[in-house]
């Protein structure tokens, strides 16, 4: 049994020497400031979370993912393990209580609670007419407006690791997140690539919140965050190519494992943040796969996976 059945993931945690320019590519990228300190960013999207990324000013590295729990006693089970912290009154806006844990890499999770929700954003959509159902938007004509996407939530974060069958361990067995996909070359104990999701028993979450791939370095391979719809997604990736600042790594794509269409982009300091729209939906009952990396799982339409993209690593 897990010591903790985590519900969700609430953010990411960096740091950069210029809070300034990490503002402007993360407002860029779609989200708002929430709140801003001396020596810390606090960005959130349109749902209602305080803020779903982090950034501490000081030299460029990624610290670690937080994710929610549901009540107190999650967080005083999880002050029990090894190397754990006491539970923390959190010191920043938006307050709430956490617990920091250190996983095999030695990046930090943080284990949060009660931290405030702000009221949400409002976001105005376009429906889209489909050949199955041709009259969802009648009577009017379309109009996109040009800007950034709107990001709504973080969806998950991926680890890139040369301990992998240790960090899937530690994730599975200390958040409670459960198995999806896990990847393999030649023999199935050889995985390669692990997808988890959140256990919610019969609700149906996203097909994973925690990505782990296996890597010579450790450090993030991305940090995700769901825009408004794909419509957004195509305006915010042309947005951020008009702007000639920041590169961009990967997509557009509509991936095979996980189904979402998915950009990829490097903040200034080179820390990969993704787009996406459109994810796989599962429940408990769903189980888990095996998935022989000989078989084809590149992109199901757009640029599949380059050599660059699955061996990246930020520390």
């Amino acid at each position: 049994m897990a010591l903790v059945s985590v519900s969700e993931i609430t953010y990411g945690r960096m740091r950069a020497p210029d809070l300034d320019a990490m503002e402007e590519f993360l407002t860029e990228f779609g989200m708002t400031r929430s709140a801003r300190t001396a020596n810390a960013l606090y960005m959130r999207g349109t749902d209602p979370a305080h803020h779903i990324h982090v950034t501490e000013l000081g030299e460029p590295r990624f610290v670690g993912f937080a994710y929610s729990v549901d009540d107190l006693d999650d967080l005083a089970r999880a002050a029990t393990a090894p190397g754990a912290s006491g539970i923390e009154n959190i010191d920043e806006p938006g307050g709430g209580r956490r617990v920091r844990l250190t996983e095999p890499n030695g990046y930090q999770i943080e284990l949060v609670h009660g931290i405030a929700s702000l009221p949400p954003i409002s976001v105005a959509g376009t429906p889209i007419n489909t050949g199955a159902e041709p009259r969802k938007r009648v009577g009017s004509f379309m109009k996109l407006n040009g800007g950034p996407s709107h990001v709504k939530r973080i969806g998950h974060g991926g680890f890139s690791t040369p301990r992998l069958p240790e960090s899937i361990r530690w994730f599975r067995d200390t958040l409670g997140v459960i198995a999806t996909d896990d990847m393999y070359r030649g023999s199935v104990d050889n995985i390669s690539t692990s997808f988890s999701r959140l256990d919610r028993g019969d609700d149906y979450v996203d097909h994973h919140v925690l990505l782990i791939r296996k890597n010579e370095k450790a450090g993030l391979h991305h940090i995700s965050y769901e825009v408004a719809d794909v419509d957004d997604l195509f305006l915010g990736h042309a947005h951020l190519k008009k702007t000639g600042k920041y590169e961009h790594l990967q997509g557009i794509s509509r991936v095979a494992v996980g189904g979402q269409i998915t950009d990829f982009w490097l903040d200034p300091w080179g820390r990969m943040h993704e787009h996406w729209s459109d994810i796989d939906r599962l429940n408990k009952a769903n189980g888990s796969r095996t998935i022989d990396l000989a078989s084809d799982v590149s992109a199901t339409w757009g640029s599949p996976g380059s050599q660059r993209f699955l061996q990246y690593c930020s520390p």
